[in-house]
């Protein structure tokens, strides 16, 4: 099974997840949500240090992990959209590249081995 990525599906530009994951990103990356963090471990501190029930200390403990498990998925996201858009940022270079040797004789014998490699180099991701 192969599920292909998230910038692959969608045809017209973003999807609605891209976008909520832009988002996402755009906000833990802000001031409001360090603070909220650091919020949620001074609970996690005092709760401890009060010596607050069990259920209680679960309840914070359990904030936290769902909050780091939705900010890695945020992460995830954003750094497969970053390598999605390097690769093709690549993939024109390269291409670009092509286009002029192919335009210009070369002498013979020069770059023929560079050229073949580089050839052989667009859209190597996708064999992977």
């Amino acid at each position: 099974m192969s599920v292909t990525h998230p910038a692959e599906r969608s045809r017209n530009g973003r999807g609605w997840f891209e976008r909520l994951a832009e988002a996402g990103s755009n906000f833990t990356s802000s001031w409001v949500f360090y603070c909220f963090c650091l919020v949620l471990v001074a609970a996690f501190v005092a709760v401890h240090a009060a010596g607050l029930p069990l259920t209680w200390q679960l309840l914070v403990g359990d904030v936290m992990t769902s909050v780091n498990l939705l900010l890695l998925a945020l992460l995830k996201n954003s750094e497969r959209r970053a390598e999605h858009a390097i690769q093709r940022k690549l993939d024109c270079i390269a291409a670009a590249l092509l286009e002029e040797h192919e335009e210009h004789e070369e002498r013979p014998g020069e770059g023929r081995r560079a050229h073949a490699d580089l050839r052989s180099a667009i859209r190597m991701e996708e064999e992977v």
